[in-house]
């Protein structure tokens, strides 16, 4: 299997797997693309879980949103729709997100609304060395809807708990080799990261096993750029943050109340005010940038004093996205 150290390195690699050797160019519902089956990696280092790139522009606030979207448990489009106004045409109702909406499937699972990340916490706490430690993701109903335009690309995901360390396998049907991919290994380790900590185990290596794995041709010249530029130096440097030690379930619930408010435009979040909401810090610089992104929505810019309490690694990706909306320091 493919090892890297940073998600940026294998990022890298299947990208230009794909746009260089494609085994198939498919159609699949009109839309043209470069496909190759059976990719899999191992990411060594969960928390370097981002492209460090200049050319491909991560959006660090969707990825978040996203992620807290899963823990919040809800179908809802209204969350994750205000971070990527383009799902909106993937839901049916105009509501919510079906296949999507991952949250639901891992806390709510089908009739009987199964709380598998529960079920899943137990059984790794009472048979370390267990192999059924399975969030079910895809569900075979979603085939049975006519018309269908949002089916699950994800499985499955799967904890293993070895030696002190919580190991993570996510397991997708197909996978977007350009777009998707950043978003989902991003989702996956941090959820491999939040089961970790609240079952007191060290981070161990995430697994990401992809049967289609395709670029749609309209994101060719855009991988194109990407692939141009030179691999940083500094990528291996910049981990992400690392969550706190310890079950963090309370700071997300009090995360996900803060994000409402500040998705709404209820309120407005200083670099004081951070402290106060009681959470860690890094839970603070996460409300940090949402309150970035508040300013970005609401206002289109972006107050520097802010940012300057982030850390270094958020304040690249948000300068490298959103550079032009920087107001004045002295602002």
């Amino acid at each position: 299997m493919l090892r890297f150290d940073t998600f940026d390195a294998a990022y890298r690699h299947g990208l230009r797997w794909v746009y260089e050797a494609p085994q198939h160019f498919s159609t699949p519902r009109g839309f043209a693309s470069r496909e190759n089956l059976g990719f899999c990696f191992e990411l060594t280092n969960p928390l370097a879980r981002i492209p460090y790139s200049a050319a491909r522009k991560t959006n660090i606030v969707f990825n978040f949103a996203e992620a807290l979207w899963y823990l919040s448990g809800q179908a809802d489009l209204d969350r994750i729709g205000h971070y990527a106004p383009s799902i909106r045409k993937y839901s049916m109702d105009g509501s919510t997100l079906t296949g999507t909406a991952y949250g639901t499937k891992i806390f709510h699972f089908g009739g009987a609304a199964i709380n598998q990340w529960k079920q899943v916490a137990q059984l790794l706490r009472e048979d370390p060395s267990t192999k059924r430690a399975v969030l079910q993701i895809f569900d075979a109903h979603e085939l049975l809807v006519a018309d269908n335009i949002d089916v699950s690309c994800t499985l499955g995901l799967q904890f293993f708990a070895r030696k002190g360390r919580l190991h993570a396998a996510a397991f997708m049907r197909a996978n977007d080799a350009y777009r998707g991919i950043v978003s989902d290994v991003f989702s996956f380790t941090f959820l491999q990261e939040m089961m970790a900590h609240q079952l007191g185990l060290q981070l161990g290596s995430y697994y990401h096993y992809v049967g289609s794995f395709h670029i749609y041709e309209p994101d060719i010249a855009a991988v194109e750029r990407f692939l141009a530029e030179p691999p940083s130096s500094e990528a291996s440097a910049h981990l992400l943050p690392a969550m706190p030690e310890g079950d963090n379930w309370e700071a997300v619930r009090v995360v996900l109340q803060h994000e409402q408010e500040l998705r709404h435009n209820r309120r407005q979040i200083t670099v004081e005010g951070l402290a106060s909401t009681g959470v860690p810090i890094y839970w603070q610089q996460v409300l940090g940038l949402f309150e970035v992104h508040r300013q970005i929505h609401y206002e289109g810019r972006i107050n520097q004093g802010l940012v300057d309490c982030l850390p270094a690694i958020y304040q690249w990706l948000i300068a490298s996205r959103w550079n032009n909306l920087f107001l004045a320091r002295q602002n």
